[in-house]
């Protein structure tokens, strides 16, 4: 844990509405609910207001989409000042009757020199040559936490298990059954199988990886001293990046807790915190 202090419309041309109304399959109707559900609970308003996108900016970010409140869970936004960079999360921003705003103060700042130093200087530590083996055995050992074998079998099973639900509600409607009665449970068995779809996409690889592939890794970096000297942000924002870096940001205990993945062979060795 990483401690510091604090016009008018045009005319619209009306077309004569079809003699019969459009028949949608039950196909077309689930995938639109689905899209719908995906956007949140709260439907688009909402979803609008849960997770902020990236837009074009002239200001350098070099924590842009990295840092989290630890309140609400969401990106902070950088908020250029005249004497700083900070980064921000405002509580207007969170949807209405939100859990979070029980606990949100009105704006969460954090400013990026402190910040961007501790980080650096948590990361010098890691890839510094004397630190080296240490760092090796800390990610050879992260993997012992790690149980993916299983959780792949479990999504394995949960995939198929949609999928056959899935064969009996297009069975049961080809049988005759009114498909618009089969709305909810084919939405629900379809989401199941996206969700463990994505799982099984994103899941890592089952196989360990040995300290002698943790170092050639490393050995295939860029000299990390230099680019954490920022005189290059664009190669420093390329490096957090790579590194999968993830901040989460503490506002009551102004506190960070930093963590940073390194992969070997497009496998996730977690590492620390």
């Amino acid at each position: 844990m990483i401690r510091f202090q604090r016009a008018a419309p045009d005319k619209v041309v009306r077309s004569r509405r079809p003699a019969h109304p459009a028949i949608v399959s039950v196909e077309d109707f689930t995938r639109v609910q689905l899209k719908r559900k995906g956007k949140s609970a709260g439907g688009l308003q909402t979803a609008r207001k849960t997770e902020r996108a990236a837009r074009a900016t002239k200001h350098t970010y070099l924590f842009r989409g990295l840092i989290r409140c630890a309140v609400c869970k969401r990106k902070m936004e950088g908020s250029p000042r005249a004497h700083g960079m900070y980064y921000r999360c405002p509580a207007r921003t969170l949807a209405p009757g939100s859990p979070a705003l029980v606990d949100h103060p009105p704006t969460v700042y954090i400013r990026e020199d402190p910040l961007l130093e501790a980080v650096n200087e948590w990361l010098g530590g890691l890839f510094h040559p004397r630190n080296r083996d240490r760092t090796v055995r800390m990610l050879v050992g992260s993997q012992e936490k790690m149980t993916p074998s299983s959780d792949h079998d479990q999504a394995e099973r949960r995939l198929k298990d949609a999928e056959a639900k899935l064969k009996r509600f297009q069975a049961a409607v080809e049988a005759g059954i009114d498909p618009f009665a089969l709305v909810e449970v084919i939405n629900q068995a379809q989401a199941e199988r996206a969700a463990a779809r994505a799982e099984l996409d994103n899941a890592p690889a089952p196989d360990d990886f040995t300290a002698a592939d943790i170092y050639a890794r490393l050995d295939s970096m860029t000299d990390v001293a230099e680019v954490l000297t920022g005189k290059r942000p664009e190669k420093l924002i390329e490096f957090y990046r790579d590194l999968e870096l993830n901040l989460l940001y503490d506002n009551e205990k102004e506190a960070i807790d930093a963590t940073a993945s390194l992969r070997v062979n497009s496998a996730c060795v977690r590492g620390g915190t």
